[in-house]
Formats: C-alpha cells, sequence, structure tokens
C-alpha cells in the first residue's frame, strides 16, 4: 500500500487555500459543491450568450433610435423655421397695407380734424380684427406710433408693449423685431412678438405693427411626429424653459427636462438623462436658424428597449428552467455520494461522543460501502477496547480512593493526619474572620505512654494508641476534627463552640480515657490523657498560635500532675 504522508510535516499549500476558500463560500460538502459546479456550469455560457445578445441588440436599438430622434427634430426644425417666416412675411405684408399706413398718419397727426382722427382711428382698429379673426395663430395685432403709444389692438384692450433696446436701429435696417416667449398674463398661455416698422410709400416712420402670436400650429406641427407611446416632443429656449410641447396632456410644460441642463456643448447627438417623472430617457436635439430656439425630441428607454426586455426575461425564464433540472439532478447525484458519508458522519460523532454500539448499514460496493465497512469493524475494534479498559479503570479508581484516603488519614488511628488538620484549621480561620465565630482547638497527649510502650511492648503501644482515637472519635460531633498530630498526640477542631462546651468534651474525653485504660494499668503504669484548650480569637488569631497556645495549655496540664484539662491564658498569643 502507498504510505500516507504525515499531516504534521507535509503541508499541501494549495489544497489548504482552496478549502479556506470554500469554507468562506459555505461549500464544505460534496453535494453542495456538485450543486454549485452544475450550476456555474450552466450559467456561464447561458449568462455569456444572453449578455452578448443584450449588447448587440442595445446597440443596434440605440442606434435605431438615435436616427429616428435626429429626423424628427431635424424635420421640426425645417417646419418651425418655415411657420416663423410665414409669420414673419404676414405681418410684414399687414404693415405696409394702405389701410394701416394712411389711417395711422391721419390719428398721428394732432392738428387733424376731430373727427376724421376718431373715423381713422375705427377703421383701424377693425381691420386688425378682421385681421386677427382670420389667423388662430394670431392673439393680438397692434400698432404703435413712433413712440410706442399702442393706438389700435384687434382686441378690445390697449395692451402696452415693451420693446427690446437697440430696436430703433433694427426698424431703420428694416430687421423684424423678435421677442422672446413669455407667458401672457391676460391669457395664460405661451406667446411670442413679432414687431415690424410702419412706414409710408415714400418711406418715413409712422409706427411699429406687433404680431401676438401664440405656439397652437406649433404644437400641432410637433405632434405630426409620432415617436411611439412615450415619444415627446417639445421646443424650448436658449435658457432651456420650455415654449411648447407635442403632449401638453400628459405632461405639463413646467415639469419638461431637457438636454440642455446635462451639457455644455449641445447638439443633436444623444443624450441620456431623466425626465420630469424621473423616467430615463433618450432624446436628441436641434437648433433652429433664425431664434435660436432647440427642438428637442426625446422617449423612454424602457419602451426603446421593451423587445430586448422581453428577449431577456425570456432568457432569465430558459435559465430559470435549466438551473432547476440541472440542479435537481447535481443534487440527487451529490445524495448518492453524501448520505453513505453522512452516516459515516454520525456514526463517527456518536463515537467519539462515547457511544460504540453503532453498526453502519453497508449500501453500495463502491468506496463508501469500503469506507462502512471498515467503519463497523473499526467500532467492534473499539468496543471490545472499551470494556477492557473499563475493567482496569475500575480498578484505578478504587487505588484512587485508597490513595486519597491514605494521604488524609492516620494509619494507625483511623483519625485524619497532621498536614489535613492543618489545612482544615486554616480555613475555619478563614471562616471564623469572616462571620465572627468562635471555635477550640484541643491537644490531648498521652500520659506516661513511652512507659507503657517499653512496658508492654510497640504492638501494646499502637494497641493503646488507637483505642485513644477511638474514643477521642465517639466522643466527639460530626462538624468536629480530629488527627493525630505526632507520635502519642492528638488534636481536635471543634467550630462554633464556646470556653464552657469545649471543657466539657475535654473532661468527656479524659475521663472516657482513664476508664477505658484502667484495665491495663500493671506494674505501676497508669494511662491517663492531659489536655490543652485555646480558644480563637481569645488566645490567638492565626492557625499556627492557635495550636502553640493549646500546646502551651497541654504544657502546664503536665506540669501540674496531668490528666487533666488546662485551658490556655487569657492574652492573645501573636498572630
Amino acid at each position: 500500500m502507498a504510505e500516507i504522508p504525515d499531516g504534521n510535516t507535509t503541508t499541501l499549500g494549495w489544497e489548504q487555500i482552496v478549502s479556506d476558500a470554500l469554507h468562506l463560500l459555505r461549500l464544505d460538502r460534496i453535494n453542495r459543491k456538485i450543486l454549485v459546479f452544475a450550476l456555474v456550469a450552466t450559467l456561464i455560457p447561458s449568462l455569456s450568450m444572453g449578455t452578448l445578445f443584450y449588447a448587440y441588440a442595445k446597440q443596434f436599438l440605440t442606434a435605431k433610435a438615435t436616427q429616428e430622434l435626429n429626423d424628427v427634430t431635424t424635420q421640426n426644425v425645417r417646419e418651425l423655421d418655415i411657420w416663423l417666416k410665414e409669420r414673419i412675411y404676414e405681418v410684414r405684408v399687414f404693415a405696409s397695407s394702405y389701410e394701416v399706413s394712411e389711417n395711422l398718419d391721419t390719428v398721428s397727426h394732432q392738428s387733424a380734424d376731430r373727427t376724421k382722427r376718431e373715423k381713422a382711428l375705427r377703421r383701424l382698429s377693425d381691420y386688425l380684427s378682421s385681421v386677427g379673426d382670420k389667423f388662430s395663430d394670431y392673439e393680438e395685432l397692434l400698432v404703435m406710433d413712433v413712440n410706442l403709444h399702442t393706438v389700435a389692438s384687434s382686441s378690445n384692450r390697449l395692451t402696452p408693449v415693451r420693446l427690446p433696446q437697440g430696436w430703433r436701429q433694427q426698424v431703420d435696417g428694416d430687421v423684424p423685431i423678435i421677442q422672446p416667449s413669455y407667458r401672457d398674463a391676460a391669457g395664460g398661455q405661451m406667446v411670442m412678438l413679432l414687431a415690424v416698422p410702419i412706414k409710408t410709400h415714400d418711406g418715413r416712420f409712422l409706427g411699429v405693427m406687433a404680431l401676438k402670436l401664440n405656439f397652437n400650429t406649433v404644437e400641432e406641427i410637433l405632434g405630426h411626429s409620432t415617436l411611439g407611446k412615450t415619444g415627446q416632443i417639445y421646443l424650448v429656449a436658449e435658457d432651456g424653459s420650455p415654449i411648447a410641447g407635442s403632449k401638453l396632456n400628459s405632461i405639463s410644460l413646467t415639469n419638461l427636462k431637457s438636454p440642455l441642463t446635462n451639457t455644455r456643448h449641445p447638439g443633436t447627438e444623444m443624450q441620456f438623462y431623466a425626465d420630469g417623472q424621473g423616467h430615463n430617457v433618450i432624446g436628441a436635439m436641434k437648433r433652429m436658424t433664425q431664434l435660436g430656439w432647440w427642438v428637442v425630441a426625446q422617449i423612454r428607454e424602457n419602451e426603446i428597449y421593451a423587445q430586448i426586455i422581453e428577449a431577456r426575461l425570456l432568457t432569465v425564464a430558459i435559465c430559470a428552467g435549466l438551473l432547476m433540472v440541472i440542479g435537481l439532478a447535481a443534487y440527487l447525484l451529490g445524495l448518492t455520494i453524501v448520505r453513505p458519508l453522512d452516516r459515516l458522519t454520525l456514526g463517527a460523532a456518536r463515537v467519539s461522543s462515547g457511544d460504540l454500539e453503532v453498526q453502519l448499514p453497508v449500501v453500495g460496493r463502491g468506496e463508501a460501502g469500503y469506507l462502512t465497512q471498515a467503519f463497523n469493524a473499526m467500532v467492534a475494534r473499539l468496543r471490545q477496547n472499551q470494556l477492557e479498559l473499563a475493567s482496569v479503570n475500575e480498578q484505578l479508581t478504587e487505588n484512587n480512593k485508597s490513595l486519597e484516603i491514605l494521604s488524609r488519614t492516620d494509619s494507625l488511628t483511623g483519625l485524619f493526619n497532621r498536614k489535613h488538620f492543618m489545612e482544615v484549621l486554616t480555613g475555619e480561620v478563614t471562616r471564623a474572620e469572616r462571620y465572627r465565630h468562635p471555635f477550640v482547638v484541643m491537644m490531648i497527649d498521652t500520659d506516661h505512654f513511652k512507659k507503657y510502650n517499653d512496658t508492654f511492648g510497640h504492638l501494646a503501644g499502637d494497641s493503646l494508641l488507637k483505642q485513644v482515637g477511638r474514643i477521642i472519635k465517639e466522643s466527639m460531633r460530626s462538624v468536629d476534627v480530629a488527627a493525630r498530630y505526632g507520635g502519642d498526640e492528638f488534636i481536635v477542631l471543634l467550630p462554633d463552640i464556646d470556653k464552657e462546651q469545649a471543657i466539657a468534651a475535654a473532661e468527656r474525653i479524659r475521663s472516657q480515657v482513664t476508664m477505658d485504660t484502667l484495665s491495663r494499668a500493671a506494674d505501676g503504669v497508669v494511662v491517663t490523657t492531659s489536655i490543652g484548650l485555646a480558644v480563637y480569637p481569645e488566645h490567638a488569631k492565626s492557625a499556627e498560635a492557635m495550636i502553640a497556645s493549646a500546646d502551651q495549655a497541654l504544657y502546664h496540664a503536665k506540669e501540674h500532675g496531668r490528666n487533666r484539662v488546662e485551658i490556655a491564658c487569657g492574652h492573645p498569643q501573636p498572630t
């Protein structure tokens, strides 16, 4: 068999990098990898072809829309130029009329007869009214004298008119005066003003004829062009303000937007911008030759690209269908690989948690089936090893318990040893400091033990110590702690007890030891006990000081004849 490389010494860098990347993408599982691969293999060619088709189709439709918009603007500029030239020609004809010049000349002469002047003024007004009624583009015809005072009008009112500076030079040069468009205060609609001089047949300047034009015909001209359902054609001034539009019912002139606001050098090239309603539109514009106004044609992008949008939706639907079919096939294929691996993974998890009663079904004859067989054999081997290990662990547990007991107790008397007692005493000092509880340390010494041991032998001495330890243990409360301090000395911790209670307990132990060991008295050897007591915090405030005080009291008991209980002196020992 081939040698498997050690993972601790061999690092496959590229595999680790790829694995980390797949982990970040949540593609750790095999079925997900298969599914994603199938989807990517379907999406890449589909999206590539769809994107290429969309780009070419959009380029074609954009070029087509550009040509159509340019044709529309060019045609409308030509028709509007013709319309303006006709209006200028008409006002020149009316201004040169005999009715206008003769009657204005009569009205202007202050020395003429009043009746004659009124008659001339009436004839002039009637003429203007008759002309104004014949043309729908005319809002008002006005005749002004040399001082620009309105003399007659086609309407019932005499509207004052202000001409731009330098108007006289234009009149002298026989150049028509064209005022910028504005909103008429009386009618509330957009109008413009044309003015030409009125002269006699010999060239004498009499005044100015002004023609106030509406844009009804302009709107009809703009409306003749068709630009689909959302197409819009409108006329704007040089500053970008709207003048007239082809669809006034669908959009207000005040909400119109033109490419003039999006470029410093407008022209007939395509412009992309948002209209007054926030829709993305494509627009083109062309300038009128005489007025400097702009004809703008625009159409919404969604109408231009409606066909490719539909094609794109169809492409998306086809791709979605392919993805569903291929994704389902890839998912089912992935399950045939992943489900056996999932069973192995769950089985391994159960084994790692300690459950060795795992038996996986072997499905298939491929690699997954071989792995399942090997897994079952491994688990069976682990079960056998676990049984053997459990037996060993049980024995070790019993040994550890014995060792723990031995580490805390004295092997001869069965009481705690000195080390464990010191740990308990240190803890009791801390507890007493916190809760202000008293406790007592009792130091017990077996009187004449050496003599007894020498007389009766070591075995008898050990038996005597066991008996003393038993008496001490039986005389204690459940909360008290007794230990063999060393040799024939014992020490007892009495928590939550006062001096009188401690003395009574000590006397109980002393008398019991005396009675139980009196039968052993022989050859003048009588076994008794001397006991010293120390009270916290009266005699000491630390573990070591408490033992020293109890030991000092024990020393006094021995000095005063043994077989007695002594309490430490009243002065606390240094901590």
